[in-house]
Formats: C-alpha cells, sequence, structure tokens
C-alpha cells in the first residue's frame, strides 16, 4: 500500500510527548516478521489462531484450517495461540498449558504447517524461550509500559508486536517504542485493541490506527479483543462476536498493515475468550469481505 495514503495531519510533532531516550537504530518499516515484510506497499499480514491453546489435536486443526485459507489469498499468515492467560478474570478460569508444554506444541504446528507462530509473553524470563519458537513475540496491551518485559522482547532479536494499553492515547506508544528501539529491536509492530469506554465497554477511535503508524510503526487492527466487555459476564469476560466483521472492514478501510483475528471451531465452548471469537467455519468468508475492501482502499494509492 502506498505510504502517502497514510499521510495525516492528526499528529504533529509538537503533539507527541518526546522520546526521553535516543533511539539506538532506526526503526524498519516495513518491518521483518519472520519471512514476511509488513508494512508500506506489503501484502496483508494476517495473525490469527485461538486465544489459548486447548489441545494438541486442536491446535492443529485450526492451525491447517487457516493455512489452506491464507494459501488461496493475497495474505501473509503468522499462526497464533497463547500457552498462558495471565490476566484471567477469576483465579478458576483455564490458563493453558504452560510455557514448556505450550511451545512444544506451537513448535509442532510450525514444523507441521510451515507457518511462523507467535504467542503473548507475561514476564521477562519468558522472552528468551519463547523466541527459540516464535517469530514474533507479542506484549499483551496491559504490559504495554513494562520496561523489562520490553527490553527482554528486544533483546531476543525477533520482531515485537506490543498492543496498546487500553488506557493509553495513541501517541502514549512513542515512549514504547523508544524503550524497544534503544534495547536493539527495529522491527516493532503496534496493534490497536479498544480503548476503555467507561465501565465493562471498548471503544476504538479509528484515529488511533494513522496516529500511531506516523509514529514510524506498521499497524496492526485486532479485531477480536476490540469487541470485548471487560468483566461483561461476570467471573468471565464478555463481548459481541457480530461486531467483529464491521470493525475489520472499518480498519481495513482506513488501511491497516495488518489484522488480528480469534477464531476457534466452537466459540461458544472455547476456554477463553469464546464470546468475542470467530467461528472457524465463517473465517474464508469474512476474510474474503475484508479483502475487497483492502482492494478498493489499495486502488486509491
Amino acid at each position: 500500500m502506498n505510504a502517502s495514503f497514510w499521510k495525516v495531519d492528526a499528529v504533529s510533532e509538537n503533539s507527541l510527548p518526546s522520546d526521553p531516550r535516543p533511539a539506538e537504530t532506526p526503526l524498519n518499516n516495513p518491518a521483518q516478521v519472520g519471512p514476511y515484510r509488513c508494512g508500506a506497499d506489503c501484502p496483508l499480514l494476517l495473525i490469527a489462531g485461538p486465544c489459548v491453546i486447548e489441545s494438541e489435536s486442536q491446535l492443529l486443526e485450526i492451525a491447517g484450517t487457516l493455512r489452506t485459507i491464507a494459501a488461496e489469498r493475497p495474505i501473509q499468515l503468522v499462526f497464533k495461540a497463547s500457552f498462558d492467560k495471565a490476566n484471567r478474570t477469576s483465579l478458576k478460569s483455564y490458563r493453558g498449558p504452560g510455557l514448556d508444554e505450550g511451545l512444544r506444541m506451537l513448535d509442532r504446528v510450525k514444523i507441521e504447517t510451515g507457518l511462523p507462530v507467535t504467542t503473548d509473553i507475561h514476564e521477562s524470563c519468558q522472552a528468551s524461550p519463547v523466541s527459540e519458537v516464535c517469530d514474533l513475540l507479542q506484549i499483551p496491551a496491559f504490559l504495554a509500559r513494562q520496561t523489562d518485559l520490553l527490553v527482554a522482547a528486544a533483546k531476543t532479536g525477533k520482531a515485537v508486536n506490543v498492543k496498546k494499553g487500553q488506557f493509553l492515547a495513541p501517541w502514549d506508544m512513542k515512549p514504547v517504542i523508544g524503550k524497544l528501539n534503544s534495547s536493539g529491536c527495529r522491527n516493532v509492530l503496534l496493534c490497536e485493541r479498544g480503548t476503555f469506554f467507561g465501565y465493562g465497554r471498548l471503544v476504538n477511535d479509528m484515529r488511533a490506527l494513522p496516529q500511531m503508524r506516523s509514529l514510524g510503526t506498521p499497524v496492526i487492527f485486532d479485531a477480536t479483543h476490540s469487541v470485548q466487555e471487560p468483566g461483561g459476564l461476570g467471573a468471565t469476560t464478555g463481548g459481541n462476536r457480530d461486531m467483529v466483521e464491521p470493525l475489520a472492514r472499518a480498519a481495513t478501510a482506513i488501511g491497516v498493515d495488518g489484522l488480528f483475528f480469534e477464531t476457534h471451531p466452537d466459540p461458544d465452548s472455547a476456554l477463553s475468550d469464546g464470546p468475542n471469537t470467530v467461528p472457524l467455519h465463517q473465517f474464508a468468508d469474512i476474510l474474503d469481505r475484508v479483502l475487497r475492501i483492502r482492494g478498493a482502499v489499495e486502488s486509491f494509492s
């Protein structure tokens, strides 16, 4: 996509807080993510998979289906699944198989499907072992400002995808980029996943997408977590999966570099984030409709 399409006047140099530490190396945009390049004039980067690893057989089923879908479309697919959901609402909620078993299963997905893989890390000690398997390290939104975690991720040499905190303005991500870049990470992605709008609701300010991209990084739109309703079901998070496609369409019309979806064969029985997860059998059709919008946007450039 032509970079000029992204030119915006909403964010001026004077409106952005300065990074207290100078960057040691220039950012890459397009960013290198495993075998892919993500950014201007690159194919759409799609990050997709189940919220959490439930079983090895299911993980391989979902990855295989997504690989088939990606092979028939002009996209670059990174498979995503979490080995641990460390911020579940309830202590009784399922968290995942843990670091060692989760990485073993993600490595098997990588070997059998040929897909790059990603997962989120919650502690700095997880960065190194995760980087041995994953091509992209994901920083959860609640941890976007955690310096030690960002520095550890940067030092792995892998690309890092940081989800903008629900409590942060788009320009608040500039110091986050500074921490990563000063620690040696040039391949940074920023991910929009909604902003707190009162209690139990998130809202998407679509201005955030070009505003974050003006900071020098490719931008990903997380269509599924944007429809979360934190604490909406009492002991678990609620959501409205019917709104996933409309938001993905809107973000695509603006011109994002990538999209993030969580998908599952039976979301109503999913062990995490089921209410905002896309049914796997609907995913290809949703993606096709989104790609038609992307094609129209690219024709403007």
